[in-house]
């Protein structure tokens, strides 16, 4: 048993003791969102039955929407087999409230249940989704169906549209290689938006003219993916849920595990068409989505997009250079091998989760985290109850660009910084289902 599935699995024992008793402490008065975890048995395709683990008997789960800064009173029942825990994504909340353990959160035992209660901030779109450990069993935690969107609306919201559309994207059926060597990656058989193959769901109406803002979901659990609507360009509005300084256009957009996007396309070319994976594989796995325009009919047609280059700098201010930062971090990233049959680890500055040395700021100092990625693999970091703004990739720099998830590509940098303004412990990780599991993360802690 590794550390950490042992803090997750004491303090299962603790939730099944203390929650009880809190439940019966709940004040009378009903909650805003009722969340229930349970097993369900998913049709992603005809007869094809995915059984996975669920909020509400449905994926994805329901959409909450919720007014900045108004209170806001979520219960969460537990009726699987496993502890569980419920994560608000991109949150400025304090850390009991956050969902993770790490931070001091309690899981919910099975059966038991528990009262989420915070203000929601900052507006824009967030999620929620479970934060356990999967370990070797790559049926459980985001390997399931447990995420949902969260949408914080503003009291202005920016931009103009006539229709909006959510989507979440997920893969599905991970197993463990079987190639006897020490990597533990997922493969997957199927993949989906909406819980729902491409052809299975119903086609998404549109009428020409129209200009339709998609906010879209990467729920994946380890997979980056590439989305286009076929023949319309795709103009990107925000990212992670903020406002970007430059809205540019682009032919298809990338999500790394737990980006989000909001994009704005407009309905200028009626017919049937497919929104989706730019690469077969994954669209042919069922990564797509049916738009009709109205009154046309006819088989979904695709039309590669051109190649493109995903680079954040298009998106954000490169002639005004970032505020200095009051103290730099370097945080090298690397795995490491424990021999044949054993699985790699991953560490933080040479030490791997929970043995890789906190992270230390003091309240309202602005700190700069420098990611240095010396692996093979791409990592979407994150980091929690925190907005991070990015500051430089591979050393060109750039400003304005406010994110909470960022994919630092194999063998590349990145800077970031973060002002310490919201006190409690707080997780930084690869939001990598693997590559969490195997050790990395760390702890930001205040001082």
């Amino acid at each position: 048993m590794n550390r950490r599935d042992f803090i997750t699995q004491a303090g299962a024992v603790l939730a099944a003791t203390a929650l009880p008793s809190m439940g019966a402490a709940w004040p009378e008065f009903a909650a805003d969102v009722n969340l229930e975890i349970a097993p369900l048995d998913l049709e992603i395709a005809p007869r094809k039955i995915v059984q996975t683990v669920a909020y509400n008997g449905r994926v994805p789960g329901p959409l909450i929407r919720w007014p900045e800064g108004k209170p806001i009173v979520i219960d969460v029942f537990n009726r699987s087999a496993i502890p569980e825990i419920v994560h608000s994504h991109g949150l400025w909340i304090p850390s009991d409230m956050d969902g993770a353990t790490e931070e001091g959160a309690p899981l919910i035992a099975p059966g038991a249940h528990f009262r989420y209660a915070f203000v929601p901030r900052p507006s824009g779109f967030r999620w929620y989704h479970t934060h356990i450990s999967a370990g070797t069993d790559l049926k459980r935690a985001t390997y399931t169906g447990q995420f949902g969107c969260f949408y914080i609306e503003a009291k202005q919201e920016p931009g103009a549209y006539d229709q909006e559309i959510f989507l979440t994207l997920h893969d599905w059926n991970g197993y463990k290689s079987a190639s006897g060597d020490s990597s533990m990656e997922p493969a997957y058989e199927y993949s989906t938006i909406d819980g729902r193959m491409l052809g299975f769901s119903d086609p998404l109406k549109v009428r020409e003219g129209q200009r339709v803002l998609f906010r879209i979901l990467n729920a994946s659990a380890s997979l980056i993916h590439w989305l286009a609507l076929a023949g319309h360009p795709l103009t990107i509005l925000a990212m992670d849920g903020n406002p970007v300084p430059v809205s540019a256009q682009m032919p298809a957009v990338r999500l790394g595990p737990a980006e989000r996007i909001d994009v704005l396309a407009t309905m200028n070319r009626p017919g049937v068409w497919i929104l989706g994976e730019t690469r077969e594989p994954y669209r042919k796995a069922g990564m797509g989505i049916v738009v009709e325009y109205a009154n046309q009919r006819g088989a979904p047609a695709w039309i590669d997009p051109p190649d493109t280059v995903w680079d954040y700098r298009k998106f954000a201010n490169t002639q005004t250079p970032a505020g200095q930062p009051d103290e730099t971090i370097p945080l090298r990233f690397e795995s490491k091998f424990h021999g044949r049959g054993a699985f790699d680890t991953w560490t933080i500055n040479g030490k791997s989760f929970p043995d890789a040395p906190p992270i230390h700021v003091r309240q309202g100092k602005r700190y700069r985290m420098q990611w240095i990625n010396r692996s093979s693999d791409d990592h979407p970091l994150h980091l929690h109850r925190h907005t991070f703004e990015v500051t430089k990739i591979n050393g060109a720099p750039l400003s304005g660009l406010n994110k909470d998830v960022l994919v630092v590509p194999a063998n590349s940098t990145a800077e970031v910084d973060f002002t310490a303004d919201n006190p409690g412990p707080t997780l930084f990780h690869c939001h990598n289902q693997v590559h969490m599991d195997l050790g990395f993360m760390t702890l930001v802690q205040y001082v």
